[in-house]
């Protein structure tokens, strides 16, 4: 492998990046092994982020490492348009058990942007093949993130994802988001005030008639918008709403699924049982890009009750490549051989005492906990917002930890391996970058 600077970095438009800055000092990673990067100057970087929220396993895990060269040697691709291999449908079996057979089946896509936009569809498709093809409105939240796609960028409700590129889907409403620093700042876990937004769906519901709305969609824990944790109540509010009015309940997990919070799901840590849950990141441990979407038994019976032939017309050429299987089944005996979920049950106090043990430190307004992630909100420099975390990113990069920001907030979900000395060594570096910020 190349560990040398690149002769040149213009041809490459990196995504949700500030181009132009980065290439003027770029941070560049070579390798990477357990909780540790390496940059391209030799520097170990703890990785406080688990790459992109998708590696819970750690870096270079032997055992999927092997999976996944075994199998490309063995077979490197093969359709599922018609015809399938063993890998897929082995994998959807440990899916199912993963999920405590809650689930009856899984639809596999490439991304967890493919599998909000399919989650999407296969609500739409399944109304209309109950009779209710009226029902073709979809409710999003403020501030949620669901993906790139038309039909993600058109439920999510985070402003500048989806200024660029309107108009986007009709029919689509919004949730306020939960969000409430006023009232719920410094909390630990699930805040105690806001379960009553929830009660925003039914107001929805009387605007458009239940007969029009086909599905919510909502990450239990916004990620990506700076880790919105839900009030106490508010998901199973939504759940009960939602029963009552026939609409489907979808939560995107991506951030959230294979153990984020210690548990295989967000719906375990909540006791909300939705109708889908759209996966990815973890899914692979970020080895093979791969993404899935979980339904109930009666969703996927609905399309069978067509006359006989293709059911759904949807799909991806790479849906359920048999390498993306490969390291989708090692991270599942991985979990489980190496008590991942227990491990991270164990260390999570540790965890949420170091997050708040910042409390106090210059610039900082909120701190807030839930499972092995932590959201660190700034104060923001009048007039430029995201500036203050953006600082706070390269800074920590440059004193070896990986962080993530999104505005004025950093976002923190490492390796669900990591062990105290990780812990200590993440916020005693980033305490230092917090103050001395401008």
């Amino acid at each position: 492998m190349n560990e040398s600077r690149p002769k040149s970095m213009s041809a490459f438009w990196m995504p949700f990046t500030n181009n132009r800055d980065f290439k003027a000092d770029p941070r560049l990673l070579v390798s990477a092994e357990g909780m540790y990067y390496k940059d391209v100057d030799g520097n170990q970087i703890l990785d406080g982020t688990a790459g992109l929220w998708c590696v819970p396993c750690g870096h270079a895990q032997p055992r999927i490492v092997g999976a996944v060269r075994e199998m490309i040697g063995q077979l490197d691709f093969a359709p599922t348009f018609q015809m399938g291999h063993p890998a897929a449908f082995d994998l959807a079996e440990q899916l199912m058990d993963y999920t405590g057979h809650k689930f009856g089946h899984v639809f596999y896509t490439n991304s967890g942007s493919e599998a909000v936009d399919t989650a999407l569809k296969i609500a739409l498709a399944y109304h209309k093949a109950r009779g209710e093809g009226g029902r073709t409105r979809l409710i999003g939240r403020e501030r949620g993130y669901h993906g790139v796609g038309f039909g993600g960028l058109s439920v999510g409700g985070i402003g500048p994802n989806r200024k660029s590129f309107g108009p986007l889907l009709p029919g689509v409403d919004h949730l306020p988001h939960t969000h409430n620093l006023l009232k719920n700042a410094f909390s630990r876990g699930e805040p105690d005030f806001g379960a009553e937004l929830a009660d925003e769906l039914e107001r929805l519901v009387t605007l458009h008639d239940a007969s029009t709305i086909a599905a919510v969609i909502v990450e239990p824990v916004s990620g990506s918008t700076g880790v919105l944790v839900p009030p106490k109540g508010y998901l199973k509010k939504l759940r009960q709403i939602c029963d009552k009015h026939g609409i489907l309940l979808i939560f995107d997990e991506v951030i959230t699924g294979f153990g984020r919070l210690t548990t295989p799901f967000a719906a375990d840590y909540f006791d909300v049982e939705p109708d889908m849950i759209t996966a990815a990141k973890g899914l692979t441990n970020g080895v093979i890009p791969m993404g899935a979407v979980f339904t109930k038994r009666h969703i996927h019976d609905a399309f069978m009750e067509a006359p006989a032939g293709i059911e759904l017309f949807h799909g991806y050429t790479y849906s359920g490549h048999p390498v993306a299987c490969a390291a989708a089944l090692a991270t599942l005996e991985v979990f489980k051989e190496q008590r991942i979920l227990d491990h991270a049950k164990e260390i999570q106090p540790y965890w949420e005492d170091a997050v708040h043990a910042l409390k106090g430190l210059p610039h900082v307004i909120d701190l807030r906990t839930i499972g092995l992630v932590a959201g660190i909100e700034l104060e923001p420099i009048p007039g430029k917002p995201g500036a203050r975390a953006y600082q706070a990113l390269k800074r920590a990069f440059a004193d070896g930890i990986l962080i993530r920001t999104t505005g004025d907030i950093i976002a923190l979900s490492p390796p669900l391996i990591l062990e105290k000395q990780h812990i200590d060594e993440l916020f005693g570096k980033l305490a230092n970058v917090l103050k001395n910020l401008d």
